[in-house]
């Protein structure tokens, strides 16, 4: 039986993170067609008043899991750190995100809507999408724009607009990606080395990289992702 809302084993301010965490299993589960108030609340051991008064509705409760995605992503992004070899630290947050998508296709989704067709799109008030106005997104996709700008200072790569680079590779990345989760490199033995290295080692060269370091950098990124340690 599901709990009152104002019955809870911790303080109050721990039910947010409750029926985050709550939206998140169950959309690893079950996908987005399982998130209802009702449902995650009942999975948090609450009543399913407390979604709308934590956060007015499934809708703004998606948006809240999107962030606990973009978070998590943002502290990967973190961890990998600044080498003096940017094409590599770049390269290695793209594997980054692929393996986060690879092991949360559904909220990955959710985040950035681009995989398959999710059953919410929150949106701002004024009918904006939220992800390029969310601090979580800003946040974790401030260490992709601080990479690019690295790829000229330290890289000495032809980067007039480190953000419309990084939107650039952004974009390519998430391109290859929801292609990935949709199946679509099946003939591939090893799509990551077949097709998204060449795409990256392409985009550095356009910018004016050699092309055995290009392809190097990306070796480095492909050993430090996939087998990372010492």
């Amino acid at each position: 039986m599901a709990r009152d809302s104002t019955a809870t084993d911790g303080p109050a301010n721990d039910i947010p993170d409750r029926l985050i965490a709550a939206a998140v299993a169950m959309l690893a589960e079950e996908g987005p067609s399982a998130i209802k108030a009702r449902a995650v609340a009942a999975r948090a051991g609450m009543s399913s008043m407390v979604v709308y008064n934590y956060f007015g509705g499934v809708p703004e409760l998606l948006s809240a899991v999107e962030d606990h995605g973009f978070d998590q992503l943002g502290q990967a992004f973190a961890e990998v750190g600044a080498s003096d070899d940017p094409v590599a630290d770049l390269f290695t947050m793209a594997l980054t995100t692929l393996s986060y998508a690879r092991a949360n296709p559904h909220l990955y989704d959710a985040m950035f809507g681009l995989s398959t067709r999710a059953t919410y799109r929150p949106t701002s008030a004024k009918g904006e999408r939220r992800a390029g106005h969310s601090p979580a997104f800003n946040t974790a996709y401030a260490h992709v724009v601080e990479a690019a700008t690295r790829l000229g200072s330290v890289g000495g790569l032809a980067v007039e607009d480190p953000r419309a680079a990084a939107g650039a590779l952004w974009s390519f990345v998430h391109g290859y990606i929801a292609l990935e989760l949709s199946q679509h490199f099946a003939e591939f033995a090893d799509p990551v080395r077949q097709v998204l290295v060449p795409m990256g080692v392409t985009f550095c060269v356009g910018l004016g990289a050699d092309h055995a370091s290009a392809l190097a950098s990306h070796e480095t990124a492909l050993r430090r992702a996939w087998h990372p340690g010492p």
